[in-house]
């Protein structure tokens, strides 16, 4: 199936994360539970588009957008 960045995912629809794309961000995702082939969705935005919240392993986390674009996913 086709990737597309996090940022383009639809409101509630879920998708498997497949690769990040900046290698100084890597660690600090994965200490963040936001690791290759777990389940993601994106829950809420704030007014301005920034920052975005997402559902990952269970749990609600805020990704900056910048962050949010370098992580790849393939919807389910």
């Amino acid at each position: 199936m086709k990737q597309i960045k996090l940022t383009d995912l639809p409101y509630k629809q879920k998708a498997i994360i497949k690769s990040f794309g900046e290698t100084e961000l890597y660690v600090k995702l994965l200490e963040m539970g936001i690791i290759p082939e777990e389940e993601i969705s994106v829950e809420l935005t704030a007014p301005l588009g920034d920052p975005i919240a997402i559902n990952v392993a269970g749990y609600q986390l805020s990704l900056r957008k910048e962050e949010a674009c370098t992580i790849m996913v393939e919807i389910i």
